[in-house]
């Protein structure tokens, strides 16, 4: 399996789960659907370019290790956008979307009631994350070398998770083979800041009906499904996949 290797590290970063009113919920890895956006992004694709997305997040298959935890902190935020300042455009305050388009808001919340929107967003500050990343099938446009590519030189800006989480370093680590992508975390050498082993939180995808053994450098904790599969046309998450929750021991 040829896989290359992404390196997560940033004062800030999102690993969105599903948003409960004004409340952002995080997990403890990257969503599929943030992959799939973290890479479209850096090979330029539009938000219009549904068909390239849903391809794309279909044949993509990646791994996570974390190497530092760090810590999960929550962020206030408020805004009155009534104040005058906020209107720049006529009555309403209106801003611009990535689609592109001027989006109008109004200081309304979804109950109806006016006054200051309050939302609660969730981070991990100080965490590292390494990532191993492979498709399937590989010898389809973009490739690996594609994505590689795309990766060391984005055609925007990239961030992890929200836009506020900008790298603190290049996203891209090295290139490997592999058996698997579990093998690909055992092999990949630790961040300078990684927390001290021997054995590092993990997450890889598996089927329903898959035998995932553990030895002396990986261990099943759990096999579970998620629901992180975008439909980017609509712009919901729909269906499930399966993944492993486990601990992997770095050879290096």
């Amino acid at each position: 399996m040829d896989v290359f290797l992404l390196r997560f590290d940033a004062p800030l970063m999102s690993f969105g789960a599903p948003i409960v009113d004004n409340q952002g919920e995080i997990q403890p890895y990257p969503a599929l659907s943030m992959m799939t956006g973290l890479l479209g992004n850096a090979l330029g694709v539009d938000h219009s370019e549904f068909d390239r997305l849903e391809r794309l997040q279909e044949r993509l298959r990646y791994a996570s290790r974390q190497d530092r935890r760090g810590r999960q902190i929550e962020d206030f935020q408020t805004v009155d956008i009534s104040q005058p300042h906020m209107r720049a455009y006529g009555r309403e305050s209106r801003a611009w979307t990535t689609d592109g388009k001027l989006e109008n808001r109004t200081n309304q919340n979804k109950k109806g009631d006016r006054g200051p929107l309050l939302r609660y967003r969730d981070y991990w500050a100080d965490a590292v994350h390494t990532v191993a990343v492979t498709l399937d099938p590989a010898d389809e446009s973009p490739t690996l070398d594609d994505l590689a590519a795309a990766v060391k030189h984005p055609a925007r800006p990239l961030f992890l998770g929200r836009k506020p989480c900008l790298p603190a370093d290049s996203l891209l680590a090295g290139r490997m083979e592999a058996d698997s992508l579990s093998d690909a975390l055992v092999q990949a050498p630790l961040h300078d800041r990684a927390d001290d082993g021997p054995l590092y939180s993990a997450w890889w995808p598996t089927h329903p009906d898959a035998d995932d053994p553990s030895d002396d450098h990986r261990d099943v904790d759990l096999r579970e499904p998620v629901t992180d599969r975008r439909d980017w046309k609509n712009q919901i998450h729909v269906g499930e996949r399966w993944i492993v929750n486990g601990t992997v021991r770095p050879q290096t």
